[in-house]
């Protein structure tokens, strides 16, 4: 017989539109997160270097228009951590409402930002300024999305649930790059002139959208449950002293996310650079990236609802192995300098990243307790944002700009190191699917031989 539910479990709704609706908002929150903050990165690679870094030859433009990358993720964690306190104090619903509009204003203003040749070392600086306003913003967005749906959701199909909020992260990718692809079309000068521009000032369109359905959801069950058995008299704490009271599950979490967040800086943003570098044009891998963001878009939703029924650690597991065996045959056909072929290693690649992406949502959602969870889940994904993908593009452009003769030798390296780091922080973890999260001492994912705590509850709210 199945374990009877615990008494301080707080019920679920059984209403199957509630569920749709807060997957729905947090959908559209993240492909507008997305969006905002992978089409900078895309422009970094194109125009930033040229239209903000003038001074600097072509590489290092590109390396420092990189580094305007870099703080947008170094922001991340610390976004992560903001928003993590005061999700985990105040509710999840108010902090994502106010990462959106922060994500979008950040965005129309880069939009509207005059060049150097127009206001000198301040574009430069203004630039770096809304990048990191944008990566505070992307730190708090993705645990509050995620937790949004984990914590409405039926334990026995989180992954399913997580699965459809983490499309919105192929989706803003597909959308900014078809954004990119029209914008380039135009000529070269009008291009850096005004073209570059109008896909940052769409995002006013989206965030518009975006905030109409995101203040119509209400708040997370399991938080409400939390707030009341804390009493008004109790002190809540600080969830970050709390998280770091216990470090190992916080260093488990990121280190799970370095190899897909590695792996995504390599075929898509850095891939913009080396393929055009050996002789590709860039309309061909904006053409490969539009294919990696439709693979994304079928195979995390799979991955992550696979998940619920395999497990979470075999899932992310046989992604990093994917990675390991098929980095050197991914850059070999990419080396091929066949579109085709560009193209076919670019969905290789998109297919093991997504493996091991898709089920960070209830992976790191399980690994804490409700009054820490927004906290712990988000500064363990941005700090692995920040390790394998701020940094990716940087280094892996320092280890090509010293050759004339340009090889992919040392990404396949750097891409295998970042897929086994992936590997043995899953092998340390411990399964946590079916994880009671009403729990606020979860069971230690430290011991991989540990089994998950179960329990019996309605199918109602996944209908």
């Amino acid at each position: 017989m199945s374990p009877a539910p615990s008494p301080h479990t707080p019920e679920r709704s059984s209403d199957p539109a509630l569920l749709r609706r807060v997957a729905l908002s947090s959908l559209l929150g993240t492909v507008i997160e997305y969006y905002d903050f992978l089409l900078y990165g895309t422009m970094a690679a194109l125009v930033f270097g040229e239209l903000f870094f003038p001074e600097s030859d072509p590489t290092v433009g590109t390396i420092a228009a990189f580094g305007t990358l870099a703080a947008g993720y170094v922001a991340r964690p610390l976004g992560g951590a903001v928003f993590g306190h005061f999700g985990d104090r105040l509710g999840r619903k108010s902090m994502l409402v106010l990462t959106m509009a922060l994500m979008g204003v950040a965005s129309f203003l880069i939009g509207v930002l005059p060049a150097y040749g127009t206001i000198g070392v301040a574009a430069p600086v203004l630039l770096v300024l809304f990048r990191v306003v944008q990566g505070v913003a992307i730190g708090g967005e993705w645990a509050g999305a995620t937790l949004m749906v984990v914590e409405h959701a039926d334990p026995k199909r989180r992954g399913l649930w997580s699965g459809v909020m983490q499309m919105g992260s192929p989706i803003g990718f597909l959308l900014s790059t078809v954004a990119v692809t029209l914008a380039s079309l135009l000529p070269h000068d009008s291009f850096l002139s005004w073209g570059w521009r109008v896909p940052f000032l769409f995002s006013a369109v989206l965030l518009g959208i975006g905030l109409y359905v995101r203040v119509s959801i209400s708040e997370s069950p399991l938080f409400r449950q939390a707030a009341q058995e804390r009493g008004a008299g109790e002190a809540p704490g600080v969830p970050l002293a709390q998280v770091l009271r216990r470090p190992r599950n916080l260093v488990l979490a990121c280190a799970v996310g370095i190899g897909p967040f590695a792996l995504t800086a390599l075929i898509s943003t850095f891939m913009l650079t080396y393929a055009t570098a050996i002789g590709y044009a860039t309309s061909e891998v904006m053409t490969g990236l539009l294919f990696t963001s439709v693979t994304g878009l079928v195979s995390i939703p799979l991955f992550s609802a696979l998940s619920d029924r395999v497990g979470r650690r075999a899932v992310v597991l046989g992604g990093a192995a994917g990675v390991v065996l098929l980095a050197f045959p991914v850059y070999a056909l990419v080396d091929a300098r066949s579109t085709t072929l560009l193209i076919l290693g670019m969905v290789l690649g998109q297919v093991v990243q997504s493996a091991m992406y898709a089920p960070l949502g209830p992976l790191l959602s399980e690994m804490f307790g409700t009054r820490v969870r927004y906290t712990g889940a988000s500064l363990g994904y941005q700090l692995a944002a920040l390790i394998g993908g701020g940094f990716t593009p940087m280094f892996a452009g320092s280890l090509l700009s010293g050759s004339e003769d340009i090889r992919s030798t040392p990404l396949v390296v750097l891409a295998v190191v970042c897929g086994l780091v992936t590997a043995l922080a899953v092998w340390r973890t411990a399964e946590t699917r079916g994880r009671d999260l009403s729990a606020e001492d979860p069971e230690d994912p430290a011991a991989p031989d540990e089994q998950p705590r179960t329990r019996t509850t309605s199918r109602g709210a996944d209908a």
